[in-house]
């Protein structure tokens, strides 16, 4: 791309840009600790999003056996990957549709968005795929990048779009006239926005040839779809084109009359949910009525067959899941285990020093818990390190991570916080434990305290990696227990 073409991008005010609630999306996907409640948590202070995301779980895309009431059982049946791709798509498409004009062209883009999500989604079950809700967001931000540039340069791009015969002809004029293509800015807005790698670069290679792994040919073979759907006049050349590229995608055999009538059956739904209008073409109507019987009868038995497997594969897959799930925490106080903690530790070192963010870590011990094991015993122990992990997990955010690193010594990560944000959220901690009771003993409240040691990396000091990071919180440990306990001490201080 164009250094010119970048920093006009950059310095455009009307540049599309990702709305709070896809933000937050953003970043949880990018946290190890996330589930559906904290999920819940963000799309819930949406309503609209709160409305599709419940739409889209009672829609035939799930086939679910009863409907869905409210949000926590729609999250559950969609699962959490899926859900947060879907709510990012959706949250995406009410944010990004900008008033600079250009409102007719913007809907036409995004109609072929939404359309080409829908394909991707269908083609990708056809090619025996698993992420299908990645496949329905890549899909439909393909064309995010003519959007940008119909932002940031709305009078030029207008006429180039309007001038050109067709979606396939685009990517060589935007060349000429900018530097790049679409999709090439769409890939930059992509990682500018700090978006996943795979939709990245998925949408980079949505104007490729096709020729790359399964999940790239479905995005590209999704485009030409959408294309053969929306056109107008000729369109025997855009339709062996699509026909071919079925072909290649879909391993069970489906062909492109077949996958059209899916889309027709579904398309009343996704164009609900995206808020747009798509009509059905009539130059696709050679279809023939008793094809589509045909085609219904066989996709009614083949969904009650997936319907099926998929719940089998499902009930296997939530077993894998808890296993590994109890693989990593502490049986005792529900908290991460060492070993888990230390593999969070570093992505979590090497995220911070990528983005250039601060990330502090606090080793926590329990002064004198000897004294409560010898003096009341060892389930009394277990009771007071129980409740202290709760405790613990309670006041702090859902991004930040709690283990128990060995005995009476826990370690919290914190990221995105500074010296000072850390040390006050550790301070706040430290009175509230020694307020609330972590056990009663013969009808009496017992009490803690703790020692903790802070460490930060990003700020005032950086770190070579993660263990040198893990040494200096646990030297100021040493130092908050030397100067008598029941404090917080920062690292260099």
């Amino acid at each position: 791309m164009r250094p010119e073409l970048e920093a006009h991008l950059l310095h455009c005010r009307n540049l599309p840009s990702p709305p709070a609630v896809a933000l937050r999306i953003i970043e949880l996907a990018q946290d190890p600790g996330a589930d559906l409640n904290a999920t819940a948590r963000v799309i819930g202070m949406d309503p609209a999003l709160s409305a599709r995301m419940l739409r889209v779980a009672n829609s035939p895309l799930y086939a679910g056996r009863r409907r869905v009431d409210n949000l926590g059982q729609a999250l559950t049946l969609l699962g959490f990957n899926a859900t947060l791709s879907l709510a990012l798509g959706f949250s995406l498409v009410q944010g990004l549709r900008g008033s600079n004009g250009t409102a007719a062209e913007q809907e036409r883009i995004w109609r072929r968005s939404a359309l080409a999500a829908l394909v991707a989604r269908l083609l990708g079950g056809h090619a025996g795929l698993e992420r299908l809700e990645d496949l329905m967001l890549a899909g439909l931000l393909q064309d995010v990048g003519a959007l940008a540039l119909l932002q940031a340069l709305p009078e030029e791009y207008a006429a180039l779009r309007a001038g050109a015969p067709g979606n396939a002809a685009l990517p060589e004029l935007e060349r000429a006239a900018f530097g790049a293509d679409h999709a090439e800015v769409g890939a930059w807005l992509a990682r500018h926005w700090r978006l996943p790698v795979y939709l990245v670069d998925a949408i980079g290679a949505s104007e490729d040839d096709g020729t790359g792994d399964a999940f790239q040919a479905c995005v590209v073979a999704s485009g030409t779809i959408a294309d053969l759907w929306l056109a107008d006049g000729d369109v025997e050349t855009l339709r062996a084109s699509a026909a071919a590229r079925v072909a290649a995608c879909a391993t069970d055999g489906t062909g492109l009359d077949d996958l059209l009538v899916q889309v027709a059956a579904a398309l009343p739904e996704i164009s609900a949910m995206f808020d747009l209008h798509i009509a059905h073409p009539a130059h696709l109507d050679a279809i023939t009525d008793h094809a589509k019987e045909l085609l219904i009868l066989r996709n009614l038995r083949e969904i009650q067959d997936a319907a099926r497997a998929r719940s089998e594969a499902q009930a296997s897959e939530d077993q894998v899941r808890r296993l590994t799930e109890q693989s990593r925490r502490d049986p005792l106080t529900g908290v991460y285990n060492r070993l888990q903690m230390e593999e969070v530790l570093e992505r979590e070192f090497a995220t911070a020093v990528a983005l250039q963010h601060p990330l502090s870590i606090a080793f926590i011990d329990l002064d004198d818990f000897k004294h409560i094991n010898d003096r009341y015993g060892h389930l009394v122990g277990d009771r007071v390190l129980h409740q202290f992990a709760q405790t613990l997990q309670r006041l702090l955010r859902s991004t930040d991570l709690v283990a128990r690193y060995g005995g009476e010594e826990f370690l919290v990560v914190l990221s995105h916080s500074s010296e000072v944000s850390a040390a006050r959220v550790l301070k706040r901690i430290l009175e509230e434990t020694a307020r609330v009771p972590m056990a009663e003993v013969e009808g009496k409240p017992l009490y803690v305290t703790f020692s903790a040691g802070l460490a930060t990396h990003g700020t005032t000091r950086q770190f070579a990696d993660a263990r040198s990071l893990l040494q200096a919180a646990d030297d100021a440990l040493y130092g908050a227990k030397r100067e008598g306990r029941n404090r917080v001490s920062q690292h260099g201080q």
